[in-house]
């Protein structure tokens, strides 16, 4: 019998354990049923003479013949085709090449009193059986395995999809960081413009024969030199500022457009959380202070790409938290009876170097040396009853516009099996939320 290795989507049927039986048409019934003894796995023995294929017996079909009466006074002593003329049926021949699942469905398509006789698999001059019972089984192993495939596919292609959700709010975010700069150095351009032109008729005054000291003195009071040469310099530097502005904005999104490419680098985990603020600043603008408490932390191994996406869903995720606890606050403000709560609304972001003797939820890899990123808030807080489900799929404490329950998911499956990680929630109704991130260093 061949052993079968494991099992793949796309397994045939020589892969499989089939048993190598075979008999010549010339020996006796007695020799069949030694074999059948000597093997109580043999599912039958197929019928070979002169290496040409002659036919099946299956064991099911032997014994029954033979328990008949005067069965074993007529065949146990003559050769066994006699009792094939007897017993002989339509079986099941396949090349070894066979798919599985293409097998099993011929196999089932056999008459009832047929459907589990053994199947006879060739390959080339060579003929083994194949009991139905292993048949079935690794049908079923390849089953369970196209269920996981799927599953996988559709998790991952969810996935995918909140990815592109949420690429959208950023791009929504980003706009509105962008169309600020965009209008403040546009509508000065109309002021620059106008200055250039008050400036060039100075200077053609002054290039004037026949222009004199108080031409050039009227035309400069004409423009309001001096106001022009003060506002011109202001404006100057406020472009500049604006520039500078669009420049951090569009080196963010560089970094943002590497976030479905699996490239693993050296990466300054600073410099990513700088840029998913600026991405996010439009969200923090209501009155949030952001604030930095960042450990002096080497470069780091890791997917920039997939940990931006981390970090853009955590602190999306704290302003979230925040404008909730903002409105339940507002609408305690307007009710009289009830007192007006001290608050300002806070994210802290925190960076520091671990050993693993000072993990606490460390994960199987061996690594010495770990860096942890805490993103905490001051928001309403997480119920004990939901902390459990926070990292589910699908689970989600806001509205359907404006949460599909999979960005913590997807955080989790990052930080854990991409980086190799721990992702631990730390929460209290009223105090406020906090993630921490730990990442392993690798040398």
């Amino acid at each position: 019998m061949t052993a079968s290795p494991s099992l793949k989507l796309n397994s045939v049927l020589g892969e499989l354990s089939l048993h190598h039986c075979q008999a010549h048409p010339q020996s006796t019934a007695q020799d069949i049923a030694r074999q059948f003894d000597a093997d109580p796995m043999i599912p039958g023995v197929v019928l070979v003479d002169h290496d040409q294929f002659v036919g099946m017996i299956s064991r099911r079909r032997f014994l029954e013949r033979m328990s008949r009466p005067y069965a074993l006074e007529l065949f146990l002593q003559r050769s066994i085709q006699t009792l094939y003329r007897f017993i002989a049926h339509e079986f099941l021949v396949l090349p070894s090449q066979t798919l599985i699942v293409d097998a099993v469905q011929q196999s089932l398509q056999r008459s009832p009193e047929h459907l589990y006789e053994p199947i006879v698999v060739q390959n080339g001059d060579d003929y083994r059986l194949l009991d139905i019972h292993q048949l079935l089984l690794a049908h079923s192993r390849i089953h369970e395995l196209a269920k996981q495939v799927i599953h996988e596919q559709t998790q991952a292609q969810m996935f995918q999809n909140e990815k592109l959700a949420s690429l959208g709010r950023l791009i929504a975010n980003v706009s509105h960081e962008i169309l600020n700069p965009v209008n403040f150095i546009a509508g000065n351009i109309n002021y620059l413009g106008n200055y250039g032109q008050d400036l060039l008729a100075l200077i053609d005054v002054y290039d004037s024969e026949d222009a004199g000291p108080a031409e050039s003195a009227a035309m400069k009071q004409e423009i309001e030199f001096d106001f022009l040469k003060k506002d011109f310099s202001e404006i100057i530097s406020s472009m500049r500022v604006g520039a500078n502005r669009l420049r951090k904005i569009a080196e963010s999104l560089r970094t943002f457009s590497y976030q479905h490419k699996d490239e693993y680098q050296e990466t300054d985990i600073h410099e990513c959380l700088e840029n998913t603020l600026i991405i996010l600043s439009t969200r923090l603008r209501n009155s949030v202070t952001v604030v930095r408490q960042y450990d002096d932390l080497p470069m780091v191994s890791v997917y920039p790409g997939q940990l931006n996406q981390v970090f853009m869903n955590l602190i999306s995720n704290a302003a979230d938290a925040i404008a909730e606890r903002q409105q339940q606050l507002s609408t305690m403000k307007s009710d009289r009876s009830l007192a007006i709560v001290d608050w300002q609304p806070k994210i802290t972001i925190t960076t520091r170097q671990l050993t693993r003797d000072e993990l606490l939820h460390a994960s199987d890899t061996d690594a010495d040396r770990w860096i942890c990123i805490s993103i905490d808030d001051n928001g309403c807080g997480i119920p004990d009853d939901l902390k459990e489900r926070i990292f589910e799929e699908f689970f989600t404490t806001k509205s359907v516009e404006h949460g599909t329950g999979l960005g913590l998911a997807i955080c989790r499956q990052i930080v854990l099996e991409k980086h190799g990680g721990c992702l631990h929630l730390r929460s209290q109704v009223g105090v406020g939320t906090g993630f921490d991130i730990f990442l392993p260093m690798h040398e």
